[in-house]
C-alpha cells in the first residue's frame, strides 16, 4: 500500500464540462478530485433518474484502452451482495436457508428482501429500474474490459452497525417500522420518489428515522462516506489507475469528496480504516450478562417454590411453560407455519429461553424449513412475491423467516410476560 501524497490538491472541484455534457435539461454533479497522481470522477446519481443512466453512458462512451481520453476503471456504490443481486437474479435460488437460520442472519436476509420489494414496486408502478445507473456502469465497463470497483459497504454490516447503537426497544421498533412501511403499502408516494432522488434506497428508507439522530445517521450515511473514500484510495494504490469513474450516490457526493482530501482521512492507511467500519461492536457487557441473569433468577424463583411447596413449585413451572410456549406457538401460527412447528414452538420455547445460546426462532425455523421444504419455483418466485404483504405468508422461503422472526419474539414477549408471573406468584404465596 503505497503512502498518500503530501501535498494532495485541496478540495474537489466541479468538472463544468461534465456537467454540460449530461445535458442541460437534468444535468447530474460532478467532483473531480485529483489525488495520488491520479484523477476521480464523482458522478452524483439519483437513483430513480433516467437522467442519471444517460449521464453515466456518456461519460463511458469514449473509455477504454487506447482511447485517451477515457477511464482506465469504474467504481460503484455496491457491496459484494448488492452487485451478485444487480447482475445475477437466480441468486435467491441458490440462498441456504439452513445456513440462514443457523447463523441468525434471518433478520438481514428478511431487511434485505424488503428492499428489494421495495425497488420492484418501484419498476412495476413507475417504469423506474432502480440501479439502472449501477447497471449500466457495469454493462459498459465489462464491454470497454474496464475493472469494475465495488467501494460500498456491505449492507449486512451496516444493518447490524445501525441496530448496535441502539438499545433493544429502539431497534425494535425501527425495523418494525421499517418493515411494515415497506410491505404495507400497495404504491410509493411522490414524496418518496423525491427522496429517492438525493440518495439510495437505504438512505431513503431510514431517511424519516435518521434525519435528527447520531446515533442512525452515522452508520448509514457518515460511515459509508468514510467507507467508500478508503476503498478508492485503496483501489488508486493497488490498481494504479490513473482515471477513475466514481458512480456514487448524490447524498454521498460531498461526503466522499471531503473524505478523499481531508487531511486527517489521508493521514491514515484505507485498509485500518476499511477494517475499523466492517467491525460489527460486539454487545455491550450488560447485554451479555443479563441474559444469564435473568435465567438464573428464573431458575432461583423455580427452586424457591418447591421449597416452599411441591404444589408451588409444578404451578411455577406450568406458567413459564404455558405462557412462553404458548406465546411462541400463537408467533408461529400467525406466521402460518406447519401445525408440527406450531408444536415444536410451544414445546421448545421453553427450554430455550433457559438457554441464551440458543433461541426458539432457530427450531421453529428448522423445523418449518424440514417440513415444508421450498421448491425451485418458490426461490424463483421470492423476489416477486416479496412484494405483497400476502405474498410474503405464501411463498415457502419467506415463510420459514416469518416463522422465525415471529416466533422468536413470542417466546421473547413470553419470558418477560412469564417471569412478572411467576415471580408474583412466589411474592403472593408469601
Amino acid at each position: 500500500m503505497t503512502s498518500p501524497p503530501e501535498n494532495p490538491q485541496p478540495s474537489p472541484q466541479p468538472h463544468p464540462q461534465q456537467d454540460a455534457a449530461a445535458g442541460a435539461a437534468a444535468p447530474e454533479p460532478v467532483k473531480e478530485v485529483h489525488l495520488h497522481g491520479a484523477e476521480i470522477q464523482l458522478l452524483g446519481t439519483a437513483h430513480v433518474s433516467r437522467a442519471s443512466e444517460a449521464q453515466v453512458r456518456k461519460l463511458l462512451a469514449g473509455a477504454g484502452a487506447g482511447s485517451g481520453v477515457g477511464f482506465d476503471a469504474v467504481a460503484v456504490e455496491l457491496c459484494p451482495s448488492r452487485f451478485e443481486s444487480l447482475t445475477d437474479p437466480d441468486r435467491l435460488n441458490r440462498m441456504d436457508l439452513f445456513a440462514v437460520v443457523r447463523e441468525q442472519r434471518v433478520y438481514v436476509v428478511s431487511a434485505s428482501l424488503a428492499l428489494a420489494a421495495y425497488q420492484q414496486r418501484l419498476a412495476d408502478q413507475f417504469g423506474i429500474e432502480p440501479g439502472a445507473e449501477q447497471r449500466a456502469a457495469i454493462q459498459l465497463a465489462h464491454e470497454r474490459g474496464l475493472p469494475v470497483l465495488l467501494v460500498d459497504r456491505d449492507i449486512g454490516v451496516t444493518l447490524r452497525r445501525a441496530a448496535a447503537n441502539l438499545g433493544w426497544w429502539k431497534r425494535l421498533n425501527l425495523f418494525s417500522g421499517l418493515l411494515a412501511g415497506m410491505l404495507s403499502r400497495e404504491s410509493v408516494s411522490e414524496e418518496e420518489i423525491e427522496r429517492l432522488k438525493q440518495g439510495d434506497v437505504l438512505e431513503t428508507t431510514f431517511a424519516e428515522f435518521a434525519a435528527d439522530r447520531a446515533d442512525l445517521f452515522e452508520p448509514l450515511i457518515t460511515e459509508r462516506d468514510r467507507y467508500m473514500a478508503a476503498r478508492l484510495r485503496q483501489e488508486l494504490a493497488a490498481g494504479g489507475h490513473q482515471r477513475v469513474l466514481a458512480v456514487l450516490g448524490a447524498g454521498h457526493l460531498a461526503g466522499v469528496a471531503e473524505q478523499l482530501t481531508a487531511p486527517g482521512a489521508l493521514a491514515a492507511d484505507p485498509a485500518e480504516t476499511i477494517a475499523a467500519l466492517d467491525r460489527v461492536p460486539p454487545p455491550s457487557r450488560f447485554w451479555r450478562v443479563f441474559p444469564w441473569v435473568v435465567v438464573t433468577a428464573i431458575l432461583g424463583v423455580f427452586a424457591y417454590g418447591f421449597t416452599r411447596s411441591q404444589e408451588l413449585g409444578w404451578n411455577l413451572i406450568w406458567d413459564w411453560v404455558l405462557i412462553n410456549g404458548g406465546l411462541s406457538a400463537l408467533g408461529a401460527a400467525v406466521a402460518a407455519a406447519h401445525p408440527l412447528t406450531v408444536l415444536v414452538a410451544f414445546c421448545a420455547a421453553p427450554l430455550t429461553s433457559l438457554n441464551p445460546t440458543i433461541g426458539a426462532g432457530m427450531v421453529t425455523g428448522a423445523a418449518e424449513l424440514m417440513l415444508r421444504r421450498p421448491s425451485v419455483g418458490d426461490f424463483g418466485a421470492l423476489r416477486d412475491d416479496v412484494t405483497t404483504l400476502r405474498g410474503w405468508w405464501r411463498n415457502r422461503v419467506s415463510r420459514v423467516l416469518l416463522v422465525f422472526i415471529l416466533a422468536s419474539l413470542g417466546s421473547a414477549v413470553g419470558t418477560y410476560i412469564a417471569g412478572f408471573r411467576i415471580v408474583g406468584r412466589v411474592i403472593g404465596a408469601g
